[in-house]
């Protein structure tokens, strides 16, 4: 293969090539060499980098590493100005040669391995849905003696009365952003054009739409794939979306809850299990699932809360997971019932659209990692064949105190969801998928440099609240 990639490099004329692997909390990082570097050792020698500086990684006494490009995940970058091969990298040790378990990409490897190693299947197709806003304007700044932030959209609804030379109105209200068409919604064309580029990469797309909240929420709907494709695919998702605005002028955020009194920004991930041409979850019992799928679904209600932290891995994450609102904190599980932390869709008969939507999880989270913890805690469910208990086809959201009481919930910090993590993460340590390391590793990181350095802060709201004390 990788003389395939030299060729079209070659017929493309390529002048660089971008290296491009992900760091432990789940940002794209990469560097560049002119194509000339690029022979077929460069696919088994790899290039050398420095993992001290990559967040979560080498400590500088160690800090030498090789990035192995996968021939697999060639693609032409479409917005730098020279021709650039993009290659999408595996991490290694320079001297052992072994794969390096903070990788989130080879979790991600492992876990399909693993999978295939139970005899359940082998194939875990994930399907993400990630929100994102679009937003005209960011300021944000943190001092020792002040801090603020400040969102601006042609779409906010608190703009209604502001001098837009002319102001022609037409801005969704709060809540009430899903699906109105232009001129209200002003972003119709900017998603298309994310849409079209992602198919050029090979990405198919479903649908895209705008969302629930004022100021420009949306939405772009990839088809499923296997987890480590659809792993690569949601960082080239991410990578084109940001790109497109910014060359619009805009800026876009995956965070999920960049907006007081309106919808947060949700990642709900479906998945299901296929062992060649059988899909897995398909059966006679409730909604048409298997016992398998059941079991499945018992595993995440069981996990939910250790999964939140790998899954909702932002203090801001909280801010969108409150009970009482919209946001599927209950872990329980139901069909159609979009209140319920597990959903069976229903608008398909097929035994091929047998699949669970796990809706907890949100775009904040390193997608490899949290694909990986969602099978799992799948396989999991299945192997120890953990009962999920009734479903719940009520409105949880309307249910009495007393029988809410009954019903678990998602964390309300991330300091607990990574508690819950410390306490129940064996089932992540299966098949080596997760090591002991990676664990600790990512508690540790997320303690100290999130959680903690916001205990440590002062919030604005806090002034209003305390400072005539």
């Amino acid at each position: 293969m990788s003389k395939e990639v030299l060729a079209m490099a070659k017929e493309k004329g390529v002048k660089m090539v971008d290296l491009r692997f992900l760091d432990f909390p789940g940002i794209w990082q990469h560097f560049s060499v002119p194509i000339s570097e690029l022979d077929e050792g460069a696919f088994e020698n790899g290039f050398g980098f420095d993992g001290s500086s990559i967040r979560g990684w080498q400590p500088i006494h160690a800090s030498d590493m090789l990035v192995i490009p996968d021939p697999a995940t060639a693609q032409i970058d479409p917005f730098f100005e020279e021709p650039t091969l993009v290659l999408i990298g595996d991490i290694c040790d320079p001297i052992t040669r072994e794969a390096y378990s903070r990788d989130p990409r080879n979790i991600a490897k492992k876990a399909e391995a693993y999978l295939k190693s139970t005899g359940i299947g082998d194939t875990a197709y994930i399907g993400p849905e990630a929100e994102f806003f679009i937003f005209d304007d960011v300021r944000f700044d943190s001092a020792s003696h002040g801090t603020f932030y400040e969102v601006d959209s042609v779409e906010g609804i608190w703009n209604t009365g502001r001098d837009e030379c002319p102001n022609q109105g037409y801005k969704p209200r709060h809540k009430e952003g899903y699906f109105p068409v232009p001129p209200t919604d002003k972003f119709q064309d900017m998603r298309t054009e994310m849409s079209l580029i992602l198919e050029q990469l090979g990405i198919d797309i479903e649908c895209q739409h705008h969302e629930v909240a004022t100021a420009g929420q949306a939405e772009i709907d990839m088809r499923f794939k296997p987890l480590l494709q659809m792993g690569d695919q949601l960082m080239w998702f991410k990578y084109v979306l940001k790109n497109v605005a910014y060359r619009h002028g805009r800026t876009l955020t995956f965070m999920p809850k960049p907006l007081f009194n309106d919808n947060g920004t949700g990642m709900h991930t479906h998945i299901s299990i296929w062992n060649g041409d059988t899909p897995v979850f398909a059966g006679d019992k409730y909604s048409g699932l298997s016992q398998e799928a059941l079991w499945g679904l018992g595993g995440i209600l069981k996990h939910g809360r250790a999964l939140c932290a790998i899954c909702n891995p932002t203090t801001n994450s909280y801010k969108r997971l409150v009970p009482g609102f919209e946001a599927p904190v209950n872990l329980a599980y139901s069909s159609r019932n979009r209140s319920a932390s597990c959903r069976i869709p229903m608008y398909s008969d097929s035994p091929k659209a047998k699949r669970i939507e796990y809706r907890t999880p949100d775009p904040s989270c390193n997608g490899y990692l949290a694909f990986s913890a969602i099978l799992m805690a799948v396989l999991d469910g299945i192997d120890n064949k953990i009962d999920p208990g009734e479903p719940m086809d009520k409105n949880i959201y309307d249910l009495p105190p007393e029988e809410l009481a009954n019903i678990p919930s998602a964390p309300g910090s991330l300091a607990e969801a990574l508690e819950a993590l410390k306490a129940d993460h064996d089932f992540l340590l299966k098949g080596d998928v997760f090591t002991q390391d990676v664990i600790d590793m990512w508690i540790e990181y997320k303690t100290e440099n999130e959680v903690n350095a916001i205990k440590l802060r002062p919030h604005p709201y806090e002034f209003s609240l305390y400072y005539d004390i």
